[in-house]
């Protein structure tokens, strides 16, 4: 900055430091000029233009240096050579004002949406929105948004839970296509096991696996997983229970495909004498009752109040409506004792598991004398499988279940569970199961709504022994997140939940854990279209 004095002294220029600029002029008139008033003059233009140099540097940080005119300076350093300051604040409190009072009022009957921003940014150039008119219509705009948004979730729950109950059609056909075959072909109806190993059944130095299954695809995955897996295939014996209508095909595939040296039987449940009406009453009820059918195969829509719902409770209801829940193969497992009275120690798996490590140290574990070694589901940080209680299978507002329950009370899981067949017998556990499915029953099902868990979270109360988590990882079938290499160690994979390994809406970075079991050089396989993809 520099200052010129003209020769005559009449006026003083103030300029930049590289003298194109003219900052300030003052002209001074001759007749009241004294070099005492040049002085003062001076003395204060020196004490002033510091401030002035500093404050011009703090705005041209703030982005002034974009102002091409004194104009332009002049309008962002007047208001603080005048004491006031940016009027933005001030704006946007008047903003959140007309915000909070649009929120409790409502909105405008007719008033027109636009259907994306671009739209409301043209409409406001050509309406001239004033600022309350604006706060109604993106109000409106976001609560029509979140209407679309949920409806959307809820439809695609229900057809995730359509597409989870539904047989795919591949699986359908093989099914179709071993039954078939095994009408017109001998070697699918040979007797299972061969009649020199049927002693073997009974024996109790073999590990006995029990499968209760309609999927013939899931339980070939089963079957060969623990097998290929296994470090002793010889001592292994399956018995696999299915339904009258899958049998044949079930028969096919194990006396075709045989997984030596292990043994593999097939039953179906029409072939079990102690399964009668007499010994089974409350299922049979559970089946035929038409609540009970309505409640699981009618309309899940009708009747929920879907605005009051969320997109996670819908689902776990949808979840607890699954028509497998009725199905007599799920409750098999209560009848062990008495379907295989010979036998000491079971392993009974799910059809939605895959093995991936030797199980027969599981015969090995001290049970202590309880009935059921299995895994507790309420050591875990994960809401949807690992932190359950039985407060989240029971209503705790029935009193028969505030009155003898406990809602902190771990919980455990099927899927993978040694059996002490001996200990179990000792025990009115089948007993107690019935009595509080009839209960349930009576009271229109509002005890609880999710399947064979809840009754059997109650009859083992007391008769169940925890065994190590990494025998047992559940939750492949909810959760898309789960950690690949906790999936590796694992010696047993849960499918639990709808995303099954074997639908469309499995999860794709977990499918290979299954598929890779799957025999799809096998004929049926390839004629069904079952991909490997």
């Amino acid at each position: 900055m520099q200052l010129h004095f003209s020769p005559s002294m009449r006026s003083i220029t103030i300029s930049s430091s590289n003298g194109f600029i003219d900052l300030m002029k003052i002209k001074v008139a001759a007749r009241h000029f004294s070099y005492r008033t040049l002085f003062h003059t001076i003395l204060i233009l020196a004490f002033l233009l510091p401030f002035v140099f500093i404050l011009t540097a703090v705005v041209t940080l703030e982005g002034v240096n974009k102002c091409s005119t004194f104009d332009c300076l002049g309008r962002r350093l007047g208001p603080r050579f005048l004491g006031r300051g940016d009027d933005s604040g001030k704006l946007v409190k008047e903003f959140y004002s007309i915000l909070n009072q649009v929120n409790t009022e409502e909105i405008p009957h007719g008033l027109k949406l636009p259907d994306s921003f671009s739209q409301l940014v043209s409409e406001m150039k050509n309406s001239q929105y004033d600022a309350r008119t604006f706060a109604f219509v993106l109000r409106a705009m976001m609560e029509k948004f979140e209407r679309e948004i949920r409806e959307s979730k809820f439809a695609e729950l229900m057809n995730k839970h359509f597409a989870a109950s539904s047989i795919p059609k591949g699986i359908h056909c093989l099914s179709l296509r071993l039954t078939d075959e095994y009408s017109s072909n001998a070697h699918a109806r040979k007797q299972l096991p061969p009649p020199e190993f049927l002693p073997l059944l009974s024996d109790n130095s073999y590990h006995h696996f029990i499968l209760s299954t309609d999927n013939i695809l899931a339980a070939s995955v089963v079957v060969a997983s623990t097998v290929q897996s296994s470090l002793k295939p010889e001592k292994i014996v399956f018995h696999v229970i299915t339904d009258k209508k899958t049998y044949a095909g079930m028969h096919s595939w194990f006396a075709l495909n045989p997984v030596s040296p292990a043994i593999v039987e097939v039953k179906g449940v029409h072939q079990f004498d102690w399964l009668t009406r007499e010994n089974v009453p409350v299922l049979e009820a559970v089946e035929n009752q038409n609540g009970i059918r309505n409640y699981y195969h009618g309309n899940h829509v009708a009747g929920a109040n879907l605005s009051d719902t969320t997109p996670r409770t819908f689902a776990s209801k949808l979840q607890a409506r699954s028509p497998k829940y009725i199905s007599l193969l799920n409750h098999l497992r209560i009848y062990l004792p008495e379907l295989f009275p010979n036998l000491h120690k079971v392993v009974f798996l799910d059809d939605d598991i895959v093995i991936q490590r030797d199980l027969s140290p599981l015969w090995e574990i001290d049970l202590g004398g309880k009935v059921n070694g299995a895994v507790q589901t309420c050591k875990g940080e994960d809401d949807w499988v690992m932190s359950k209680h039985f407060r989240n299978y029971f209503n705790f507002s029935h009193p028969l279940v505030a009155n003898n329950l406990d809602p902190d009370e771990c919980a455990w899981a099927y899927g993978m569970n040694i059996f002490d067949l001996r200990a179990w017998r000792k025990t009115n556990i089948r007993e107690t199961y019935h009595s509080w499915l009839r209960e349930n029953l009576k009271s229109n099902l509002t005890m609880w709504k999710l399947g064979t868990l809840p009754p059997a979270l109650i009859a083992f109360r007391g008769h169940v022994h925890p065994i190590d988590p990494s025998w047992h990882m559940l939750g492949l079938g909810y959760q898309n997140s789960t950690n690949i290499d906790s999936v590796k160690r694992a010696a047993v994979i849960h499918y639990n939940g709808q995303s099954k390994p074997w639908l469309q809406i499995g999860f794709e970075h977990l499918r290979p854990f299954w598929t890779k079991y799957v025999n799809y050089s096998n004929d049926f396989i390839k004629n069904c279209h079952i991909l490997e993809s």
